[in-house]
């Protein structure tokens, strides 16, 4: 019986102290093989988007190049083609971090359940180690003495077995703490992965709007029958109407606050502009570096907002309309609308309009519609496709609409 006694205690110790001495998260053959297999993947999936990076470098160079030369509809052409295919280099990568975060997180998930059995392992070395602390306690000192060479033996072998208890409860606690960043780690990959998603959509918008442009200036190309001449008179009186109708917005802002103030009109200094089509996809920004008529015409003094030919439009915020420019024909048409706090809006390429000059308007109310189709009423000489012109003028100055937009 004392043999037997040491012969379990000297089991139960071995037992614990090979497991403490182990890897905390040690694996199976299975799970190594799936790890080793994630890794891999996830190191093909980093090469890739590093073989595409390399890619993105070459065409901002070809773009940048295109940019710098002279305007031409060929140039334009090409510019368009050379960035529809750099956001398609841009869909690749974003598609190929969403993947290597995938296999990140199946990674994570197969470290969280090893971290779990490793606890459990722990948690049932841990009881055991207890169970033979307690009987120790009730072993008489009789018992002692027959059960070990020396009394001496037996405080080594309980002093042993408290220290590797010890041991086993730092481990025990260095598996949870792992444990609580595996979770975290998860929980921000898949924060990663829901960010990649949205900007992939993104990506894919601005790919869909880049065709359309390029569908636009291809139309352009047939209508003027591939000749350069036309198409360098046609950019003369885009430059022409766009500088004349910069010119008359700024004077009419002039002219239209001049009779407010006679008129002892005051209009709301706190003014709060809304979206004066439901928000969308922006296809050219506030002086877009990408803007395909940059170098001919200037900076692009608005923000292009992708709408529906046809849809209404609404006033941005109360104010009077200080300019009702439309033809009912193929040139540039558009609306100004005069607010407080010295801002203006101006809504270009207007298919059809519902106000006129001097009238008051509230926030929200149809003032028109909006156009861009190419050759549509209200369009002028170049367009991208259906859109809405929208800039915001400071002191008939333009300013980012999107600094005053929600």
């Amino acid at each position: 019986m004392p043999h037997a006694n040491r012969f379990k205690i000297a089991v139960l110790v071995t037992l614990g102290v090979a497991f403490l001495f182990s890897s905390p998260l040690a694996m199976g053959e299975k799970y190594d093989a799936e790890v080793t297999a994630i890794n891999a993947k996830i190191k093909a999936q980093q090469d890739k988007i590093a073989a595409i990076q390399q890619k993105q470098k070459a065409y901002a160079q070809l773009i940048s190049q295109k940019q710098s030369e002279q305007s031409s509809l060929n140039n334009q052409l090409d510019i368009l083609g050379n960035q529809i295919d750099n956001t398609q280099l841009n869909l690749s990568e974003t598609s190929n971090k969403i993947d290597e975060t995938e296999l990140e997180i199946q990674k994570t998930t197969l470290d969280l359940e090893d971290a779990s059995r490793a606890i459990d392992k722990q948690k049932e070395h841990m009881a055991s180690l207890l169970k033979l602390m307690y009987r120790q306690d009730q072993v008489s000192t009789l018992e002692i003495l027959l059960a070990n060479d020396s009394l001496s033996e037996f405080l080594d072998q309980a002093k042993y077995l408290q220290d590797t208890s010890g041991e086993v409860t730092k481990s025990l606690d260095e598996l949870k703490d792992s444990r609580t960043q595996l979770v975290a780690d998860q929980q921000d990959l898949q924060t990663k992965n829901a960010d990649l998603a949205t900007l992939k959509q993104q990506l894919e918008d601005k790919k869909d709007g880049l065709a359309s442009q390029q569908a636009d200036k291809q139309d352009l190309l047939q209508e003027s029958k591939s000749s350069e001449q036309t198409y360098q008179r046609l950019l003369s009186e885009m430059k022409r109407e766009q500088a004349a109708a910069s010119a008359d917005i700024a004077n009419m802002e002039r002219v239209v606050r001049e009779k407010l103030a006679k008129a002892n009109k005051v209009l709301n200094p706190n003014t709060t502009l809304k979206w004066p089509v439901p928000k969308n996809t922006i296809t050219t920004y506030f002086h877009d570096p990408n803007y395909p008529f940059r170098k001919s015409i200037g900076e692009h003094p608005a923000i292009d907002i992708r709408a529906p030919q046809g849809s209404p439009l609404h006033a941005a915020a109360d104010g009077y309309v200080a300019r009702v420019k439309f033809d009912g024909n193929g040139t540039y048409a558009y609306i100004m609308i005069i607010h407080g706090n010295n801002l203006s809006t101006v809504y270009g390429h207007v298919s059809a309009v519902n106000v006129k000059a001097d009238e008051y308007v509230t926030q929200g109310e149809v003032i028109g519609r909006t156009g861009g189709m190419p050759g549509g009423i209200g369009s002028g000489p170049f367009t991208t496709g259906p859109h809405l012109h929208f800039e915001v003028r400071k002191n008939g100055i333009p300013v980012n609409p999107l600094d005053y937009l929600p």
